[in-house]
């Protein structure tokens, strides 16, 4: 088994339903480990869309990361995924934060994910569930979240309250 974690957002179609049916389609593929509050947070691209509703959820998996990576894009799909402009909006992004301790560079994926480092909506939520994780390039996630701000980021739904209702699924 592989410890991962995938980050989550959603702006459109009742993002926090998004999440919700995403994690419990996650939970079908591989053991859900933890999940963090859903935290709202200002769209990163272009600002004429709605806010975000963001989480980092840890998952336990056999999968090999290219066929996960598969299988989240399926998630994505299946929830109604169109990606009709870079950074824009989505009723669904899932994207592999973190897998093991690897550093993987293909073509169509890499981990650590690129962006995460200057992503508030992926630091803050990751801390919350993961505080004493340490980069696969040895950098403590305390360090990195100690450099970002937190640019807005509100706790939507606490992780004991996303708990309750993915269970109720």
């Amino acid at each position: 088994m592989s410890l991962c974690y995938v980050g989550m957002g959603s702006n459109l179609h009742r993002p926090t339903e998004q999440l919700l049916d995403a994690l419990n389609a996650m939970q079908e593929m591989a053991r859900l480990v933890d999940c963090s509050s859903f935290y709202t947070s200002k769209p990163m691209g272009p600002q004429d869309q709605p806010d975000y509703v963001n989480a980092v959820a840890a998952l336990d998996t056999q999968l090999e990361p290219l066929a996960l990576l598969h299988t989240l894009q399926g998630i994505e799909n299946q929830q109604g995924r169109i990606r009709e402009r870079r950074w824009g909006e989505r009723t669904l992004d899932l994207d592999i934060l973190l897998f093991d301790d690897q550093v993987i560079e293909l073509p169509e994926l890499i981990i650590p994910h690129y962006g995460m480092a200057e992503r508030e909506f992926v630091l803050y939520p990751l801390f919350e569930i993961a505080p004493q994780l340490v980069m696969p390039d040895g950098r403590p996630l305390s360090h990195l979240i100690s450099h970002c701000p937190a640019n807005g980021l509100l706790t939507l739904l606490d992780s004991h309250k996303v708990k309750q209702k993915l269970a109720q699924l």
